[in-house]
């Protein structure tokens, strides 16, 4: 059951008004401790800026700055008229590294899981054979996925691969598979790199319904084609990331701006 505001601040820590730590960063410091120890979960209605103030016997402007560095680093989210509640924090999509979201997951000590929404053959089309270099009649699989981790939606991912190249590709259920990990061990796929654009989007009804998110709430959107060492593009995708819960992350080589 969430804690209230009333519980948190009797458990409350007196702080160090004689040393060099700002006093805002001591009160930040003990909330984020008790949110990793599990003391303070998420969901939970943090003490306002009025209750922190006068607990701690500071300035109302020292408990927003607590609370500011609690919502910016992820750890909090202010709703109008309801308060301050203990969120988790974004996990950081590594535009720079590619990586499958099972193997994604797992890396972070996620159970992923998946949700097929849809699996059929479906004729490639101009656009799409135009991308995959093949020809607008050959078939390719559509995959549909609401991909989960921890049992929350996490993404909405919708793959587009040439069956000409993987033969069989359509008879293997996806509902618990990698698509990765099934080109890599049963076709000998090695990927070398991917196209990919990123953009943040308003979510349809549909992605705010899969996704558990508000209607138009911001989606981190991420379409790319995959490429092998040979230089064959082998799938199209498009990836809806829950804005409340990615954001990308990029590291430039210092070449790039020399």
């Amino acid at each position: 059951m969430p804690r209230t505001p009333s519980q948190e601040i009797a458990a409350l820590q007196p702080l160090d008004k004689s040393g060099f730590i700002p006093l805002y960063y001591q009160i930040q410091r003990a909330l984020l401790e008790r949110i990793h120890s599990g003391e303070l979960a998420e969901g939970d209605l943090l003490a306002s800026e009025e209750e922190l103030a006068r607990s701690y016997k500071v300035s109302r402007m020292t408990a927003r700055q607590a609370l500011h560095g609690l919502k910016s680093r992820g750890y909090a989210l202010s709703q109008k008229g309801r308060g301050t509640f203990v969120t988790k924090p974004k996990l950081e999509k590594n535009i720079m590294h590619l990586r499958g979201f099972t193997e994604d997951m797992k890396q972070r000590g996620m159970q992923p899981s998946s949700q097929l929404l849809e699996q059929t053959v479906i004729d490639a089309g101009e656009d799409l054979a135009e991308t995959l270099r093949i020809s607008p009649e050959m078939q390719l699989l559509k995959l549909r996925r609401l991909r989960l981790a921890d049992g929350m939606p996490m993404a909405l991912e919708e793959s587009f691969v040439p069956l000409q190249r993987f033969p069989g590709l359509e008879k293997i259920s996806f509902a618990n598979q990698s698509l990765y990990y099934i080109l890599r061990e049963n076709y000998g796929v090695k990927v070398a790199w991917a196209d990919e654009i990123i953009e943040a989007l308003p979510a349809t009804r549909e992605e705010s319904e899969l996704l558990t998110i508000p209607k138009r709430a911001s989606v981190l959107s991420i379409s790319r084609t995959i490429m092998t060492k040979e230089q064959r593009p082998i799938e199209v995708a498009c990836s809806r990331y829950r804005g409340d819960r990615y954001r990308a992350l990029i590291r430039i080589p210092t070449t790039t701006i020399e």
